[in-house]
């Protein structure tokens, strides 16, 4: 709908609600476009409106009296619930940039901005995993794969289900020989992840066989369903990876987004813990369980074999 007053009217001229005035000025700055990116700044946004009308807020619902002193007044609060352990950083951090994102959008320029909401927060994300992986809970995934069937992205969706179930990074999702893993799924009950592997691992020096449950039989299934006539990956014999990358996983981004999922990597975590689990009995590290304390000698095997099987040549990358 866009613009319902004069630029200079109540909310800059997107109407008389500041829940409203947001979402409507971030789709006319995305252009129609980008609906997963714009549903997630919106969605932070209604936070921070929430936090507005709150007897902790400033009480206001005209985004012309949002200033750099109010962003900072709402940096404070938030940091207050992270130190609560209400909130994790990140999703902090995520909220600010997306008021900058919507105030730059009903503004149309970046004058009230936190130019750092790492700085703003006091807080900084670490290397290390240090909040619980996103995409462990199936039912999740499930919703992403079926919003990405949806908007007809497959193969897309094929890539969450191969990330998912075995482990596989982008690349070896998209590279993934098709045929070959779902013969070896069938004959051997174990599948060897070969094509798209970091840093020339690969052939018959790096071999990299993971196991085979009924998520890694649907995943193929599926993936091999989707996959382009005559190709024996996800990539049609004329499209290039580059501009795979390009046309399919920017789209699909904006719906893992909208979908709680930071980005792919976030279901390898997710399946490192699930094999954890599924191996010692007990519960990940970061998911609050306690082996590696009574038991740090199996820990470290453990640990060995899902770096294994993650493709990663060192154990400690497990880790992060």
């Amino acid at each position: 709908m866009g613009l319902v007053g004069k630029r200079d009217g109540r909310n800059f001229g997107y109407g008389r609600q500041l829940s409203y005035a947001g979402p409507q000025a971030l789709k006319d700055m995305f252009g129609g476009g980008h609906n997963g990116t714009v549903k997630a700044h919106s969605d932070r946004w209604q936070a921070f409106v929430k936090w507005c009308r709150s007897e902790q807020g400033p009480g206001m619902n005209d985004a012309r009296q949002i200033d750099r002193k109010v962003l900072a007044g709402y940096a404070a609060y938030l940091r207050d619930v992270v130190g609560r352990g209400d909130l994790a950083v990140s999703t902090a951090q995520n909220r600010l940039s997306s008021v900058n994102s919507t105030m730059a959008a009903l503004r149309g320029d970046q004058y009230v901005q936190l130019l750092s909401p790492s700085k703003a927060l006091g807080m900084h994300r670490t290397g290390v995993l240090q909040s619980v992986p996103q995409g462990q809970d199936r039912e999740q995934v499930k919703q992403i794969v079926d919003a990405l069937c949806s908007h007809h992205q497959l193969r897309a969706a094929a890539i969450v289900l191969l990330a998912r179930a075995s482990g596989m990074r982008l690349r070896e999702a998209i590279l993934a020989d098709l045929p070959r893993l779902s013969r070896e799924a069938n004959d051997l009950g174990r599948i060897n992840i070969q094509d798209g592997t970091k840093g020339g691992r690969a052939g018959a020096s790096a071999p990299r066989w993971i196991g085979v449950n009924d998520q890694v039989r649907e995943a193929l299934r599926f993936a091999w369903q989707v996959s382009p006539a005559g190709s024996r990956n996800l990539i049609t014999p004329h499209e290039s990876y580059l501009i795979f990358l390009q046309k399919i996983i920017r789209r699909a981004r904006d719906i893992l987004h909208a979908y709680d999922l930071k980005g792919l990597h976030e279901l390898r975590a997710a399946y490192a813990c699930e094999r954890y689990e599924q191996i010692t009995q007990h519960r990940a590290p970061i998911n609050g369980g306690q082996y590696c304390q009574i038991a740090q000698h199996l820990d470290r095997k453990v640990r060995g074999r899902i770096s294994y099987e993650l493709g990663h040549g060192r154990i400690d990358v497990v880790a992060a």
